[in-house]
């Protein structure tokens, strides 16, 4: 893992192997290329003529250009690179966290192969340390533990300075250490979705949660197949039975003792998904290993909540299971007794992920905690109303909904609000069992979302997040997005949990 320092020293003056500085786009039709705060002494080192070096060599300060400059004698690196900011903020405002945020993940990405750069990027607040310093190790990331490397072989940036900063404040060092917790169970997360689905079971995936419960102090409890029979999980089981691997719920606690407020946070972890009986059609299985997101990310944030002491009781459910066909396979108009003793009618099982939550939803209600939040790679539909960037909200209290897309943006993650039409409830009624799997076609993020609000106990707050699109990049990278797996929804999760903690949600 990368490793993140403050540092009091001057940029000119600190041995590093690249200096990484901020260039932005002065405001108007003629503006020209003007040098962020923060790098005025590199500035200097250039005769007060780096804008005029960078634009010589295209730099032209829009956001995602890199642009690498060969220091002068004055420097102690041996090359400066630049990264754009976008537009220069007016004169009341200051560069955006996300703006940050993605230009240091640029910056880690065109880096990979050294050892240490420094950062001498804009700093007014704590925030800006935060946003920087989880943008150069989120884009620092790589997932290298399949692949043959050579003596060659680059390595991720190994070191990340950040000029400007106090490593005797308060705020400042706080803000170094969320950075760093965020972004290593992030980038274990990344690891989780990007691990082979030979190798990432069920079983394999709930090993993985048990040794960082020993790690962190977390109480963790696996209930395995008998388990899960033995109590009822027929949501759970009904997914897992088509295949040689079988499926587990997973529980991990954090308890702090000071807060009672109590956050429920429930994942899909279908560790591959083939679709069951209902087969995926060709071009569509290849990613399947990374329908376990939603599992990966309630993990991430409750592994970084204990790791931060949050004042907030966090408890995460993982949905473990592989959906696989076989002859002893769940099948298209079978009927499965869920935990919640409801019964539902099988009509798709490659609609298998809600019935995975269904279970483990109810069980989380059991404990009778302030909110519940869900999160899951649903549906195909969610992707095709919001794209591969954003992920859907759904909620049984509007409010809720709204301090969660709040909160999403203030994490610097793309989320959108959406409806649970009552109409479309009925859309899953059956003949044959208490509801249906599924519904119609038209608003079927829609139909996943209310097929889950029966699962949710009386009373409680309740949020599903549907990061299908976002969950995997299948292009290619970006800022600080690496191409595969990419952590999507774990920003809001601790932000949310915080917000708890702070006791801003009620």
């Amino acid at each position: 893992m990368t490793a993140l320092t403050l540092s009091t020293a001057g940029a000119a003056t600190l041995r590093a192997d690249a200096l990484v500085v901020g260039v932005a786009k002065a405001a108007g039709p003629k503006g020209g290329l003007v040098v962020a705060p923060g790098a005025e002494a590199v500035d200097k080192a250039f005769g007060g003529k780096l804008a005029a070096v960078l634009e010589t060599l295209g730099a032209r300060g829009a956001e995602g250009e890199v642009t690498k400059a060969v220091s002068p004698s004055g420097l102690k690196a041996p090359f400066v690179l630049a990264v754009g900011l976008g537009t220069v903020p007016a004169a009341d405002e200051a560069y955006g966290a996300e703006v940050l945020r993605t230009a240091a993940g640029n910056a880690a990405r065109a880096l990979h192969g050294l050892k240490k750069a420094a950062f001498a990027l804009p700093i007014e607040a704590a925030e800006d340390i935060e946003a920087i310093g989880e943008g150069a190790l989120l884009g620092a990331y790589a997932f290298t533990a399949y692949q043959d490397r050579g003596p060659d072989a680059k390595e991720p940036l190994a070191e990340v300075t950040l000029l400007g900063a106090k490593p005797r404040d308060k705020a400042h060092k706080a803000a170094v250490e969320r950075s760093l917790a965020l972004a290593e169970e992030m980038n274990r997360a990344r690891d989780l979705i990007n691990t082979p689905p030979n190798d990432l079971t069920p079983e394999a995936f709930a090993a993985v949660v048990s040794a960082a419960g020993k790690e962190h102090g977390l109480k963790v409890q696996v209930l395995d197949e008998k388990a899960l029979e033995k109590g009822g999980f027929g949501g759970i089981l009904g997914v897992g039975v088509g295949s040689e691997n079988p499926p587990r719920l997973v529980k991990i606690t954090y308890t702090h003792a000071k807060n009672a407020k109590h956050l429920a946070l429930v994942g899909k972890g279908i560790t591959y998904d083939s679709g069951g009986i209902s087969l995926k059609p060709a071009g569509h299985n290849e990613t399947m290993k990374c329908d376990m997101s939603g599992a990966a990310a309630v993990f991430a944030a409750v592994v970084a909540a204990a790791r931060l002491g949050l004042e907030v009781n966090v408890t995460g459910w993982l949905a473990l299971a592989e959906n696989m066909p076989s002859g002893s396979a769940t099948r298209p108009g079978d009927v499965l007794r869920m935990y919640s003793g409801k019964t539902v009618e099988v009509l798709n099982t490659d609609a298998e992920g809600r019935l995975v939550l269904a279970d483990a939803l109810w069980k989380a209600s059991e404990e009778k905690p302030d909110a519940i939040v869900d999160v899951a790679t649903l549906t195909g539909a969610m992707v095709l109303a919001l794209g591969d960037h954003t992920f859907g909200i759904m909620a049984n209290d509007d409010a809720f909904r709204t301090a969660i897309h709040e909160i999403a943006e203030e994490s610097g993650e793309q989320s959108w609000p959406m409806p649970l039409p009552a109409n479309l409830r009925k859309t899953m009624d059956s003949p044959t069992a208490d509801l249906a799997n599924m519904g119609v076609r038209m608003g079927g993020g829609l139909v996943a979302g209310l097929f889950l609000k029966e699962f949710v106990g009386e009373g409680i707050t309740w949020a599903h997040l549907d990061i299908a699109g976002p969950a995997y990049n299948e292009g290619a990278p970006h800022g600080y997005t690496p191409k595969g797996g990419t952590g999507s929804s774990v920003r809001t999760l601790l932000r949310l949990a915080e917000r708890t903690a702070a006791g801003d949600l009620g």
